[in-house]
């Protein structure tokens, strides 16, 4: 089995034995972040019976009890157990569940993160002893180390509240200072399109928040006709039914979040955290939850997808790409297929389609994000009358406001690597898939026969043309040296016709020059003493010694 690179945490299955298999899993696009663990078909077997609470079809291989060893099935169910990883790590909500990822990285995933957030809740509530613990809301989010609790007030036991609590992530920039600071003023801000912060503290490490508890749930239950309280992979992985808002809602809630979207701008606090999960509703009313997450430095939901295109690099980008998919899943009442999209489903008015091309088509992403106010005055959204008149207050210290600034800046100057990185290693894949496919391989194997036949006959027109160079030199005397003692040149005789000796086989070196009375370098002695030997074996030479010799019949070159 090919054990090549699957990214956003997948594996490759190696066979290490008859009962066992090895899994080389890599996470993101790094060679270097990679590891290998070892399951055996139990242990999927496992995985695949807790994943059943999402209603997905799984493609599990069937188990076998007999001929379980035979090494054709063998075979067989590695393919299947591979096919089976593929689909679960390219699925956007089972890849970053819980579950999965202690499967794949049981190295970092092994805590018990519910025990360490009552942990955490138990130190909060001994400081306040005016709130208790109801019941935890188990999975209601798709965040690992994210848990969410339902308590109640001791003056006000009817009252239910939602605490969430949740640790630091990766874009943490705010110094602690600053970081518990900003926390704390979350309860000061107030906002008709935000929801309502109760109590708020931070320590270096996580956040505490309480806001109250909307039995209703949020914009995404509502659109998957779901219950706030249920798993979030029974929620959302596979709706029993599909089908969008109507358009005045999707008109209404639209430009409510794009307003609240426009308000964050102006007042310099980054989100980044946009989805139908962290939108509540009261009535026809959405308000944005958790902006803390962009103070605790929290992945956003659909970071895989816009750090894919380079041209979203800003969290005002971040904010119109997460709400284009918001607005697709109001739609058509499901997430899109892919990103970009290249072509839309009906709508209920073309000035959807209008505003969900400007932001997930191929030209908005090529392009980059279109600005909040833009979108604002497209027709979807500009003949929406807000009725809200509740006056915002969101009052953040100076000091305050330039840290946010850095922190805004360094958590797009790593999205910024990340897409940089990621476009460098898309083009390196994309070379080695071309260099590497049927047709360039043909290519390149034509191609080596043509440059093989070019130097042949390159090395050929060569040694033609030595030998053609070579001949002309026997031919000029004026310029020809003398041939070594071994081949003395013979004497001229006056009248005497000047008969060249036979072209010798292209691979003997080429023949002495004739005589033609040219002037030579005076020769050495020992070509004086073979040149005497000559002219006085040709003086005794008598013709009637010669003996007669039988004629054959044979061919001799021809000499003229």
């Amino acid at each position: 089995m090919d054990s090549g690179r699957v990214s956003a945490g997948g594996g490759a299955i190696l066979l290490l034995s008859q009962q066992e298999y090895i899994i080389r899993v890599q996470r993101g696009i790094s060679m270097e972040n990679n590891w290998q663990i070892v399951r055996r078909y139990s242990d999927f077997d496992l995985l695949n019976n807790s994943l059943q609470i999402s209603a997905l079809s799984l493609p599990l291989p069937p188990k076998k009890l007999i001929g379980n060893m035979d090494r054709e099935f063998i075979a067989e169910r590695q393919k299947g157990l591979q096919n089976y990883l593929n689909v679960i790590t390219t699925n956007h909500i089972l890849s970053n569940c819980e579950l999965v990822k202690k499967f794949l990285d049981p190295n970092n995933y092994s805590a018990n993160y519910t025990e360490i957030a009552l942990q955490h809740v138990s130190m909060f509530f001994r400081s306040e002893p005016k709130w208790e613990v109801v019941e935890p809301l188990k999975d209601i989010g798709w965040r690992i180390r994210k848990k969410y609790f339902l308590i109640k007030s001791k003056n006000q036991p009817k009252e239910r509240l939602m605490l969430s609590w949740a640790d630091c992530g990766p874009d943490k920039y705010l110094s602690d200072r600053d970081f518990q600071c900003a926390v704390k003023l979350l309860p000061s801000f107030s906002h008709p399109y935000i929801c309502k912060v109760t109590f708020a503290t931070a320590n270096e490490s996580s956040a505490l928040v309480i806001r109250p508890f909307n039995e209703k749930g949020t914009l995404k239950d509502l659109i998957y006709k779901a219950k706030l309280k249920d798993p979030f992979l029974k929620k959302y992985c596979n709706p029993k039914k599909i089908q969008g808002l109507e358009l005045q809602q999707i008109k209404t809630f639209g430009r409510q979040i794009l307003e609240v979207l426009k308000f964050l701008h102006e007042k310099g606090f980054p989100y980044g955290h946009l989805h139908s999960s962290n939108v509540v509703l009261e009535g026809d009313t959405c308000r944005l939850l958790d902006l803390e997450n962009s103070l605790l430095g929290l992945p956003s939901f659909y970071r895989s997808y816009f750090s894919q295109f380079r041209k979203i690099n800003t969290l005002e980008g971040v904010d119109v790409h997460c709400f284009g998919h918001l607005l697709y899943e109001m739609t058509y009442g499901r997430p899109p297929d892919s990103v970009p999209v290249d072509s839309f489903p009906p709508a209920p008015s073309a000035s959807v389609v209008s505003v969900l091309e400007s932001v997930l088509s191929c030209e908005a992403i090529k392009n980059g994000m279109p600005a909040v106010s833009k979108l604002l005055q497209m027709p979807l959204f500009s003949d929406v009358l807000l009725t809200n008149s509740e006056k915002p207050q969101f009052k953040i210290p100076t000091k305050l406001k330039e840290a946010l600034k850095t922190s805004k800046e360094g958590i797009e100057k790593r999205l910024t690597e990340e897409q940089k990185l990621i476009h460098q290693h898309r083009r390196l894949t994309r070379a080695q898939s071309h260099h590497g496919s049927e047709e360039e391989k043909k290519k390149r194997k034509i191609l080596a026969r043509k440059k093989s036949k070019l130097s042949a006959f390159e090395s050929g027109e060569e040694h033609s043309v030595k030998y053609s160079n070579s001949n002309n030199s026997a031919g000029s005397g004026a310029s020809s040296p003398l041939t070594s003692p071994s081949s003395p040149t013979p004497p001229s005789t006056a009248g005497a016709s000047t008969i060249p000796p036979p072209p010798p086989p292209p691979a003997a070196p080429p023949p002495p020059p004739p005589l033609d009375g040219a002037v030579h370098p005076h020769p050495s002695p020992a070509d004086s003493a073979n040149r005497e030997a000559l002219l006085s074996s040709i003086q005794n030479f008598q013709k009637g010694a010669l003996k007669k010799a039988d004629v054959c019949d044979y061919s001799a070159p021809r000499i003229s």
